[in-house]
């Protein structure tokens, strides 16, 4: 049925036509809410179908036959996507290729680096979880919330409180285009000074994401590390920069060598371990090696940005004895 709204001079008259379609008798229709109810990851019932549209089940069958008939044509191989049939609970459900959708164990992985890493207010933490839950079936959905329910619920975001994820992305792409930014940046003590840079990369560290930048004016070799909820009135300049292949900026050879995102000149430590857990140190500082070891007391060399690693190697106590720094 459809209503037909016919306006004559003042007045509006409201008819109802029928165009005499049967919907529930409608094959395409039936397919199309098949497999609208498979792609969103609902199980399908053959025998509620029938009674909802009113014939057989054997109608419903060849309806989901016709629905793997397609994507069988659509789609290379079965292990891409596939109807599927439970025997336990006689209902059909819909699979997608694991290089294309997360599984729920990654799913659940992810909800808890979000909710243990703080760095997103309330608002976006919650939007991410709950895009990220749209992925699981109903089912399945249910179990990861109950897993999550009370981190989230008690999560505490960080103080400052920024939105962040518009910022990240329009700092990336200053950052693919290679353009000179212009901002204005609050220190830790509380000044706020103008910064022309040359951005290079985003990063994340201890709850918070960083901006890796060389200083525009060139008087600084090494780059420069901005906290991004630090950052306000954020413009490109329209002017490109550009940096040599053999100077290319390696986010990942610094994040190697920065402890607590303290960039600087870059530094070489040796120092002696006499700790519990070699292995905490190691991990803790990805360019360190064993270089002695007797007794129990490790001998280790480490190359750093910065003084980072001085505030680190004060944390250890005792069990960090420094012989070298240069």
């Amino acid at each position: 049925m459809i209503n037909i709204i016919k306006i004559t001079g003042k007045k509006s008259v409201v008819r109802t036509v029928n165009f005499g379609i049967d919907y529930n008798g409608n094959k395409g229709f039936r397919l199309l809410s098949l497999y609208e109810r498979l792609n969103k990851g609902n199980i399908v019932d053959k025998a509620q179908l029938a009674e909802l549209f009113g014939v057989t089940q054997k109608t419903i069958q060849r309806d989901i036959d016709d629905l793997r008939a397609y994507l069988a044509e659509t789609h290379f191989t079965e292990t891409e996507v596939a109807i599927k049939y439970d025997k336990s609970r006689n209902v059909y459900y819909l699979v997608r290729y694991e290089r294309e959708w997360l599984t729920n164990q990654e799913i659940m992985a992810l909800c808890k680096i979000l909710l243990e890493s703080r760095a997103f207010c309330k608002e976006e933490l919650n939007s991410l979880i709950s895009k990220l839950l749209m992925q699981v079936v109903p089912d399945d959905r249910k179990q990861i919330e109950n897993i999550i329910r009370s981190e989230q619920h008690h999560y505490v975001p960080l103080r400052h409180g920024k939105h962040l994820l518009s910022i990240l992305w329009e700092l990336s792409q200053y950052i693919i285009n290679n353009e000179i930014v212009r901002f204005d940046y609050t220190r830790q003590d509380g000044k706020n000074k103008e910064r022309l840079v040359k951005p290079v990369a985003i990063m994340f560290s201890e709850y918070y994401f960083y901006l890796a930048a060389y200083m525009a004016d060139g008087n600084k070799d090494f780059p420069t590390t901005f906290r991004i909820d630090r950052i306000a009135n954020l413009k490109g300049i329209k002017q490109h920069f550009y940096i040599p292949y053999k100077d290319k900026f390696n986010d990942g050879e610094f994040r190697k060598r920065v402890q607590f995102m303290y960039s600087g000149e870059l530094r070489r430590i040796v120092f002696e371990f006499r700790g519990p857990s070699i292995e905490a140190v190691l991990d803790r500082l990805p360019t360190a090696e064993v270089v002695a070891e007797k007794n129990g007391v490790f001998t280790i060399s480490t190359e750093v940005y910065g003084n980072g690693i001085d505030m680190w190697l004060r944390s250890q106590g005792d069990s960090i004895k420094v012989l070298e720094r240069r």
